[in-house]
């Protein structure tokens, strides 16, 4: 995938994404929704053995929300 930032995250809506936040800490979940600040939604993923193993992360429970600048990385 390449392309301007935000049209990768559309094309990535309702996939599983995991995101790399500044403090070290990862989330893996359902991407659901972002903004132009790439503020991002994550929602649960229903398919626990989809979980990329390579690095220690956390699955989201629930819905959550990630503030745009805190984000370092978003892999799909």
């Amino acid at each position: 995938m390449s392309g301007r930032p935000l049209d990768v995250l559309e094309a990535s809506l309702d996939e599983p994404v995991t995101v790399l936040l500044k403090d070290g800490n990862a989330y893996y979940g359902v991407l659901a929704g972002y903004d132009q600040h790439m503020n991002v939604v994550l929602e649960e993923s229903l398919d626990e053995d989809a979980v990329p193993g390579d690095i220690e992360l956390e699955q989201v429970q629930d819905t959550t929300i990630i503030r745009g600048d805190n984000v370092v990385t978003i892999k799909a």
